[in-house]
């Protein structure tokens, strides 16, 4: 069942590894499909070890309906999340370092790039502490991620959220470019240049344009 989009969160698994965003078996990614199933990655395997038969797929009460391997730690967050978040069709943990050192020093990670503009629409909320596995990490991120595609959790990492996978996954790459350039201006200066508000409108215009689309047309 839904082998396709199994091997889509495997190798979405695998590029937040890439990325630096994760290392060996931590965070986890999960994608609710058309018809309610919720699919999520099993608890402590590495990514590049992973197949299909290793996702599981679960009920919005999670209730696993196909696999054997015990599911993300995280879970009931996660659910949490898709239970009051109709909208949202994927979600992404990660335990990224960049954004994880803003949490232990602001509240807020400002919009100081317009990729980051692009990717979660603006400023990026430091959640209160929730502890690992609780439920309460999905309550944090429904409560504080506003209108936005991303939360740091604080003195842990990232969730992000998005209407398909690639959505989300934009958003903690690009999460974390903007955290990193943001530490290190913050290392060199209090004073940091952030986009106003018309620059992140503008931004995230531009990249509702981003990319192939099949009805673009060359004559444009």
């Amino acid at each position: 069942m839904f082998e396709n989009e199994k091997q889509k969160i495997i190798n979405t698994g695998l590029k937040i590894d890439k990325y630096g965003l994760i290392a060996l078996s931590g965070g986890n990614v999960s994608q609710r499909m058309p018809s309610g199933e919720i699919l999520v990655t099993p608890s402590g395997m590495i990514y590049e070890e992973l197949n299909r038969n290793d996702i599981i797929v679960m009920d919005i009460n999670g209730h696993i309906l196909e696999g054997t391997r015990r599911p993300s730690v995280d879970t009931t967050a996660l659910l949490y999340i898709y239970s009051h978040m109709p909208e949202v069709n994927a979600v992404i943990h990660t335990h990224q370092p960049y954004a994880t050192a803003v949490s232990l020093i602001a509240d807020e990670l400002p919009c100081v790039l317009t990729t980051l503009a692009n990717a979660t629409r603006g400023n990026v909320k430091v959640c209160p502490f929730s502890s690992a596995a609780s439920e309460q990490m999905g309550i944090e991120t429904v409560e504080n991620i506003d209108n936005r595609l991303a939360v740091i959790l604080k003195n842990h990492g990232v969730i992000t959220i998005g209407n398909s996978l690639k959505q989300a996954l934009y958003s903690c790459v690009y999460l974390e470019e903007a955290a990193k350039t943001y530490m290190i201006a913050k290392s060199a200066s209090d004073s940091i240049s952030q986009l106003t508000r018309k620059q992140i409108y503008e931004a995230i215009e531009v990249f509702n344009h981003y990319g192939q689309d099949k009805r673009w047309n060359k004559k444009c």
